[in-house]
């Protein structure tokens, strides 16, 4: 049902509905998470905490499988079973082929021509890079063939070619970062060629055609989660498309009460905002004039004619629904925010032949909206700089090339937020990815030639404290007191420098050591 018939009220009328401040209570302290927030970690060093162990040997035994399945199925090509080591040298290539754009990529490894490029073929040859390419694949082949034969029953999973790494990179996004109060839900177009189902059509979006993504951001671009849309789920609640996104993505259990979340009119509805509202978040977005439960009075409402600045409101149980005349008319709804406080913005008006500018009031959910809204807009701006994405018809590759660009741009997103907090040098985006494909790559970014194996490090071996007293002074002088239980011990170690009991019945030097 609509809303009961109302009166738009105007705003020098009194709001006595204004909500009470929400109290902000993230399960995590917000911000880069342990163990990055210590120190200034390289570019490899974070990049290698969403590309870490598990995420390359899952992506080595799946390309392999799926390579001796293309060889069994009559595909020439000459292959070799490809490592965890050789696969960061491919990401590497890729990363490097990011800040070096050539139209194709054979021409990374042209020879006869002033346009030659001399590094790549020092890595990895041509062919090698190509059947890389071409058999990689993000999930077991046994299973992909088992659920092809589940096409067309409600068991399919239209994402299987792509799920167990996209579930893994996403755990990662959510684990190394917890999003601040403001947070925004909108989509992400990612460009096609293949010809399937799952291609989307937006018009108001600058890639118009491809894969479309749900993604929850944080004012700074950080990606914290995403879903890419398959068509309806089985887990639909039956309250519309919007409804599901924004009710997946903002998840209490991971991201704890008071977080405040911003949409667009294709998410915003009294129902959503509703619940959000029981589950302990704020809300605010532009709404549509047709959604089901918005006000449809025309008692006092804005017209064509009312003049700049003019803002109309009404409160419908603990949703505030706002309209304000600027160039045209702009609705919001929110559950936090008051009416107005007093802010102005400035605009320019014609009077004749003549333009000024004159100061309007503004409500205050426009600048809050305004302010916090562009997260998943800046995380796109930021993914197309220097993107991994090439043109291919294969859209599982489409999905891989978005999930490492989705990497690297949150690997840039902690370097900021750590630089900034440790007041070191800020790299800029294309000295990030730099240093970034050199490390994958094991070169120095200087000279292309392999890194130095590293030095020889102290091992931490227990040692006597009595180590320069004489025989006299050994019984008193020579012992310490043990870091961990606090008892007189005459052994230390000789790299950290503390004392540590080592006795048969007490091993605090393996303990301390093992939480080090």
């Amino acid at each position: 049902m609509r809303s009961p018939l109302q009166r738009w009220k105007n705003v020098d009328e009194p709001d006595d509905g204004v909500p009470p401040p929400l109290r902000f209570n993230p399960r995590r302290t917000p911000g880069v998470q342990p163990p990055i927030h210590l120190g200034i970690p390289s570019p490899g060093e974070i990049f290698s905490f969403f590309y870490d162990l598990p995420v390359l040997r899952l992506l080595c035994e799946y390309t392999n499988k799926n390579a001796e399945q293309n060889q069994q199925a009559g595909k020439k090509f000459v292959w070799n079973k490809i490592h965890p080591a050789e696969m960061k040298h491919f990401l590497g290539l890729l990363v490097y082929m990011s800040v070096l754009e050539l139209p194709k990529i054979s021409d990374y490894w042209r020879q006869a021509t002033i346009f030659r490029v001399p590094f790549p073929a020092t890595v990895m040859a041509r062919d090698r890079f190509l059947a890389i390419l071409s058999n990689i694949h993000m999930s077991d082949p046994e299973k992909t063939a088992e659920e092809e034969r589940k096409r067309g029953t409600e068991q399919y999973d239209h994402l299987h070619k792509v799920r167990p790494l996209m579930d893994l990179v996403k755990t990662q996004c959510k684990a190394i970062y917890h999003p601040r109060q403001h947070i925004a839900v909108d989509e992400r177009m990612v460009a096609t060629k293949a010809r399937i189902n799952l291609k989307q059509y937006m018009k108001n979006k600058p890639t118009k055609w491809g894969l479309k993504f749900f993604v929850l951001a944080d004012t700074n671009g950080y990606t914290v989660d995403f879903m890419l849309y398959s068509g309806k789920s089985r887990m639909a609640t039956g309250k519309g498309l919007s409804f599901d996104a924004v009710n997946m993505l903002v998840d209490k259990n991971y991201l704890g009460s008071g977080y405040i979340v911003y949409t667009d009119n294709f998410y915003t509805s009294p129902l959503l905002y509703r619940h959000l509202s029981q589950q302990g978040f704020g809300a605010c977005g532009t709404y549509r004039q047709g959604r089901v439960g918005v006000p449809t009075t025309q008692e006092n409402a804005l017209t064509k004619r009312s003049p700049r600045g003019s803002i109309r409101w009404l409160r419908d149980g603990g949703l505030l629904f706002v309209k304000w005349m600027d160039t045209r008319e702009v609705s919001l709804c929110s559950t936090i925010h008051p009416v107005y406080n007093g802010e102005t913005v400035q605009r320019w008006q014609k009077t004749g032949d003549e333009h000024h500018r004159i100061t309007i009031p503004r409500p205050t959910a426009v600048g809050e909206y305004n302010k916090y809204m562009g997260g998943v807009d800046t995380s796109d701006q930021m993914i197309g700089t220097n993107s991994v994405h090439r043109k291919t018809r294969r859209w599982p590759m489409t999905v891989f090339q978005h999930l490492l660009d989705v990497a690297v741009t949150n690997s840039y997103i902690l370097h900021k937020s750590q630089s900034t907090n440790m007041q070191a040098r800020l790299l800029t985006r294309q000295q990030f990815q730099e240093e970034l494909a050199a490390h994958l790559l094991g070169v120095t970014l200087k000279t292309g030639q392999p890194n130095p194996p590293p030095p020889p490090t102290r091992q931490h071996l227990p040692v006597p404290c009595s180590s320069g007293h004489t025989k006299d002074q050994r019984a008193s002088m020579g012992r310490r007191r043990c870091k961990l239980c606090s008892r007189n011990t005459p052994w230390k170690c000789d790299v950290c420098d503390v004392g540590l009991c080592l006795v048969l019945d007490r091993n605090c030097f393996w303990q301390y050591h093992q939480s080090q």
